[in-house]
């Protein structure tokens, strides 16, 4: 697998960084976030909606992501959509 680094958080402190990346062999974005509070995700865990399963499964995991990188994450689904015409 070889990622394409987006980007880090602009906000990001000394040892955090929630981190975008772009996987164009599996056509996939990649994500570091903060993991959730208990309580939000046991909110998640909980939300019914239409076509999805409650609960989270064990290959799967809620990560928080600020909106301060919502441009880096604009940048690679920009990337990954070049990645899938091309």
């Amino acid at each position: 697998m070889s990622l394409q680094f987006v980007g880090i958080d602009p906000n990001t402190g000394e040892g955090e960084s929630p981190t975008v990346w772009v996987d164009k062999e599996n056509e996939e974005l990649v994500f570091q976030g903060w993991k959730p509070s208990p309580e939000l995700e046991a909110q998640c865990a909980a939300t019914e909606v239409p076509g999805h399963a409650v609960g989270i499964p064990d290959t799967e995991a809620v990560v928080r992501i600020p909106a301060s990188m919502v441009p880096m994450i604009r940048e690679a689904c920009d990337a990954l959509d070049r990645a899938h015409v091309g």
